[in-house]
């Protein structure tokens, strides 16, 4: 029989969202995971960048449903006629990376940040990560399913050609860590202690050993033997307390750690209060002495206030709209041309030389670099972490989540703050959220959902999750607490209905 991707998406309700496939576990069953995945390939093959019998290489997370998917994805690769490397469960640009380096697709299975009862299957093509602009032809393949391969549940009626037990081969996840250890040779953080937060990132061993290859003394902190959704963008309650609590009972430089596919980064100060990802790229813009930044329209406004760099171009939410940003700026003729997403991932467009040794590109979310570049612009101007982050601009960002909430109301917001002309956006969100700001709209960016700047120069940004049913709002202000304090209100006013 023949399955339509198109068709597929919307009857099993796994959807593309950040770069692939995401929807809840139990709707990722064997065959949809098989569909998406030979429609992927099937996809590369019409470009004429696949061949037959390439290599596809495989990894994943460390969520329950992992595993099964994994194997489905493997087999239907083997069923289209190509090999798949499985690389084990190490992180997504460790994975990326492999396939960049060796020219061929790499597929991540992963939920990233989200609860464990969903899951993704990341895709990468030759050069990089899937786009926008991949996902029509991806949708528009029909993928052919032999009779009595799946049960009625889409469950794989297993065969002798089931492989769950192929050998894992470590050389992407070696590749990876070669990559910082080459590029930071001569222990450049040696003398410093450094916390690394473990829980369920599919990272935290990797992490470890490459700043203690930089020279660092590092303390594991945290192991968590099942599934913690840590959100660097939405960082949980109990994650600040933990950072506190660990700062205060040992002497450290900072404690590091990543979401659960570890391409997103975590940094505490010596104090063990948590970094903005946003703040976090910034700093590491700086260190590697980028002439070009991209980032979504949501991150932090002291990139452009602190004028360290030539040029800041501001994108859509989503690390495939920042990438195509720095393709746009390097081919425009930056040099030194970097990215990063309000969650901190990082993504580096260029060759870049540091003072020697050469840092090859990787334009995927990247949770290590960041880190890296943080901890060694301290370390090289003699400050605290806590000192690079007061050098910036008073500018300061809050965000959270509606959790459980509908897409349809989510849209719905966006409608009546978002639709009409500037003056009826403005007056929309006069009558909606201004009383909680305390100021009167300036102006409104639809760029990504409806982002307001007030008078006073705060901002509130509201817009729908892209990849689970929540609804985001996004602060900033001259403190913190202003800026938590004012995410906080918008949230619980949207949470009772109160905008419409």
């Amino acid at each position: 029989m023949n399955v339509s991707v198109r068709q597929l998406m919307e009857t099993s309700g796994v959807k593309f969202g950040t770069s692939g496939a995401r929807g809840l576990a139990t709707d990722m069953t064997d065959l949809v995971c098989h569909v998406y995945t030979q429609g992927f390939l099937q996809y590369l093959r019409d470009l004429g960048v696949l061949s037959p019998g390439s290599a596809v290489a495989i990894a994943g997370d460390l969520r329950p449903s992992t595993d099964r998917i994994m194997e489905a994805v493997a087999m239907a690769a083997t069923e289209a006629g190509y090999t798949p490397i499985r690389c084990g469960k190490i992180p997504s640009p460790a994975v990326a990376l492999y396939g960049l380096q060796h020219r061929i697709p790499a597929i991540m299975v992963t939920g990233s940040h989200i609860p464990d009862d969903r899951n993704g299957i990341k895709f990468n093509k030759i050069e990089g990560e899937i786009l926008k602009s991949d996902e029509p032809g991806i949708m528009a393949q029909v993928v052919s399913v032999s009779e009595g391969s799946f049960h009625a549940d889409g469950s794989r009626a297993r065969s002798a050609a089931t492989s769950e037990t192929a050998a894992v081969d470590p050389t992407a996840g070696l590749e990876y860590v070669a990559r910082y250890r080459q590029a930071f040779p001569g222990q450049p953080l040696r003398g410093w202690t450094i916390g690394v937060y473990q829980h369920s990132a599919v990272g935290r061993d990797m992490l470890g050993q490459v700043l203690a290859d930089l020279g660092a003394e590092t303390i594991p902190l945290g192991w968590s033997a099942t599934f913690l959704p840590v959100d660097t963008e939405a960082i949980r309650p109990e994650d600040v307390a933990l950072a506190s609590e660990w700062a205060k009972a040992r002497a450290l430089n900072a404690i590091v750690s990543t979401d659960g596919d570890s391409d997103r980064p975590l940094i505490s100060d010596e104090q063990g209060r948590w970094l903005r990802g946003d703040v976090a790229g910034i700093l590491c813009a700086r260190f590697l002495e980028a002439d070009s930044v991209s980032t979504p329209v949501s991150s932090n406004s002291a990139v452009d206030r602190c004028q360290w760099f030539a040029e800041v171009r501001r994108t859509r939410i989503g690390s495939p709209y920042v990438i195509e940003s720095l393709q746009a700026a390097a081919t425009a003729g930056r040099r030194r041309v970097v990215g990063y997403e309000a969650n901190g991932g990082f993504m580096l467009q260029s060759d870049l030389a540091l003072n020697g040794p050469t840092i090859r590109a990787l334009p995927t979310r990247d949770a290590v670099l960041p880190i890296i570049g943080v901890l060694l612009l301290a370390k090289r101007q003699g400050s605290k972490v806590s000192e690079l982050v007061r050098g910036l601009p008073s500018r300061f960002t809050a965000s959270d989540r509606v959790k459980n909430f509908p897409v349809e109301k989510g849209r719905e917001i966006l409608t009546l703050l978002g639709g009409g002309d500037p003056s009826s956006n403005r007056a929309a969100v006069q009558r909606t959220v201004a009383d909680l700001v305390g100021s009167q709209v300036e102006g409104v960016d639809l760029t990504d959902g409806v982002r307001a700047t007030f008078a006073n120069q705060e901002i509130v940004h509201l817009r729908p999750s892209g990849n689970a049913p929540e609804f985001r709002c996004y602060t900033e202000a001259t403190t913190i607490e202003r800026a938590e304090d004012l995410c906080r209100a918008v949230l619980e006013r949207v949470a009772r209905g109160g905008i419409r």
